[in-house]
């Protein structure tokens, strides 16, 4: 069973987003989805790391946010890493599951979603933890790694719909 480490909302806070996806690999995450505000390319730089004890890159997707002016670079950027940015949304299959994900600021791209009735629907831009059911669809925010009460970022396993929210200490500098 493949386990997605899920954050979003870095807003160029590298430092904490570093320890976020730390936090994810350490718990076992075997892919990673950044749901957009990246800010920064340093927060990109934090998406490009190896399984421990591989070498072998973990795979890594990201969506753009509201915030995420600098698209074009980003953009290029992420995919010198081996980064696959999704604009606006992303769709991919993980265990016989459709998961989809987007950054959440959208509300065609949701709606959309929603109506396509996906097992799954991951967004952030709330900057609030969340976990609901609209229809056949689970709803899932990770939570942010910036402006929030409590940074926080996600396990999900699709397969069984396990999930586990991880507080991340913020690091900023």
């Amino acid at each position: 069973m493949t386990t997605l480490g899920l954050l979003s909302d870095s807003h160029g806070d590298a430092a904490t987003t570093r320890a976020a996806v730390q936090i994810l690999l350490d718990h076992g995450a075997d892919t990673l989805i950044h749901l957009g505000d990246i800010g920064t390319v340093q927060v990109l730089d934090t998406l490009a790391v190896s399984r421990p004890g591989t070498g072998k890159q973990i795979e890594a997707h990201a969506v753009y946010g509201n915030t995420d002016w600098e698209r074009t670079s980003l953009g290029r950027y992420a995919m010198d890493l081996g980064i696959a940015v999704h604009d606006p949304a992303g769709l991919i299959e993980v265990d016989d599951r459709r998961v989809a994900f987007t950054h959440g600021h959208q509300q065609a791209v949701m709606a959309g979603f929603l109506a396509d009735e996906v097992d799954y629907l991951l967004h952030g831009h709330t900057h609030v933890q969340a976990d609901a059911v609209e229809g056949r669809t689970r709803v899932i925010n990770p939570g942010a790694l910036h402006r929030a009460r409590r940074y926080t970022a996600a396990l999900l396993t699709p397969a069984d719909g396990q999930l586990t929210v991880l507080e991340v200490a913020s690091v900023w500098r």
